[in-house]
């Protein structure tokens, strides 16, 4: 079996900086991700609307400043805003446990670090998705996509396995630290990265960010294949949305299954995305960009049938009903955010990267948003089951919107080398192999 570290990728030292830098951000981030809830409940004695409100900040965030962080990532150099967004998203985390030994802690307190932490967030993301394609040859940005999925669901396996462990042992708000470090040690990374990005455009070439925005809705708008990933990635959205609402509460109420062996079944599903971050690249080299993106989303929405099948009164075969969703879906959605984004990466020109990926996270959370709400009162009306029966709904139009379009011809990634000749030129002065 070839080595998949002989590849050309690993010898590019930006990139293997910022796969280093982000699945130990990610790492950390999965491990605190209960914690936060956690200490609201056991600590602040908060309720459920105070927790609904904490969950739901990211979405609410993305919202409202998504647009916004596009277009001001698309001004600016990408590396410095993911250090500062890393600096700051430590800076506001370490108020936490510095709150709770000083026995200051209050719920508002909680709420603000969420909030301002996931506006600093939204900026990374926007920033991030607008890096990678100035550090990796276009025609490699698959297997790079596949590796930073690889690590990332390495990190959720892991990170999800151990943070009721240590919430357990060093209480919610000791264990947030854990999150201030991997950030602080993400910042340190990227602070080494040799390759030096090409000059952001001039203040007078500016548009008023509005303007911009707009523009970058257009983009997406205007752009065949552009305009179906995005109604794809809404339906997918749609589709998590009501699995959210409804997984938790239909396992432990309605199929009996303790939270342990939840959180178990959780954990197969940070294997099974491993596994289709693995065979993502290969698939395509295989099949070709667009079939493989359509047969991943009707996998996952048959993946996520399994969940209102799973019966009862047999709790082996429920059980195994929802690993069943874990190991199809879960795999399946991978391999599509790993072509969905790689394929966005390749196709919009550098400077409107930003723009174009925070559209799609605006797009998503708000069709995830309003899913999760409309499925917990569509619950309360019909139950549960009948709910979860709505969420393969949204794996099957989302495969119609991607079949019923210019994607399902894609073949191979529309590369196009959208780099400004300045930008050309210093990566061909500053790229450094490993250990250079």
């Amino acid at each position: 079996m070839r080595n998949p570290f002989s590849s050309p990728l690993w010898s590019n030292n930006a990139f293997v900086r910022v796969w280093t830098a982000a699945s130990i951000s990610i790492f950390g981030s999965l491990i605190t991700r209960i914690a936060p809830p956690l200490v609201a409940i056991l600590t602040l004695d908060a309720g459920p609307i105070e927790v609904a409100v904490l969950r739901g900040m990211d979405l609410a965030v993305a919202l409202i400043v998504g647009l916004v962080a596009g277009a001001w990532v698309d001004r600016l150099r990408r590396r410095p805003v993911l250090i500062w967004a890393d600096l700051g998203r430590a800076a506001l985390l370490l108020v936490i446990p510095v709150s709770f030994t000083l026995g200051t802690l209050a719920l508002w307190q909680l709420l603000a670090v969420a909030a301002l932490t996931a506006v600093l967030t939204t900026f990374f993301d926007a920033a991030d998705n607008a890096y990678l394609p100035t550090i990796v040859e276009r025609e490699r940005l698959l297997e790079a996509n596949s590796a930073l999925a690889a690590s990332g669901s390495v990190a959720e396996f892991a990170g999800f396995g151990i943070s009721g462990i240590l919430v357990q042992l060093l209480t919610g708000p000791i264990t947030i630290v854990i999150n201030a470090v991997t950030y602080l040690v993400s910042a340190v990374l990227l602070l080494t990265v040799r390759h030096v990005e090409a000059p952001p455009p001039p203040r007078e070439d500016r548009e008023p960010v509005l303007d911009e925005i707009r523009q970058g809705l257009r983009l997406v708008r205007h752009n065949p294949v552009l305009r179906a990933f995005a109604g794809a990635q809404m339906l997918m959205s749609m589709l998590w949305g009501i699995f959210g609402a409804t997984w938790f509460l239909f396992a432990i109420d309605e199929l009996g299954v303790g939270p342990a062996l939840v959180g178990i079944v959780a954990g197969v599903g940070g294997a099974s995305s491993f596994i289709g971050a693995i065979v993502a690249n290969r698939s395509t080299r295989r099949w070709g960009i667009g079939p493989v993106a359509i047969a991943a989303m009707l996998l996952a929405a048959l993946g996520n049938l399994f969940i209102p099948l799973a019966p009862a009164g047999l709790p082996l075969v429920a059980v195994g009903c929802l690993v069943a969703q874990q190991l199809i879906a879960d795999s399946a959605i991978t391999v599509y955010d790993v072509t969905e984004t790689s394929v966005r990466q390749a196709l919009v020109a550098d400077r409107e990267l930003g723009r174009v990926a925070s559209t799609f996270q605006v797009l998503s959370a708000g069709a995830q948003l309003a899913a999760t709400i409309g499925a917990g009162l569509l619950a309360e009306a019909i139950g549960l089951r009948a709910t979860s029966l709505l969420a393969p709904l949204g794996g099957l139009l989302a495969g119609a919107v991607l079949y019923w379009s210019p994607v399902r011809n894609l073949i191979e990634l529309p590369v196009t080398d959208h780099r400004s000749a300045a930008q050309m030129a210093v990566d061909a002065e500053h790229d450094q192999p490993v250990g250079a």
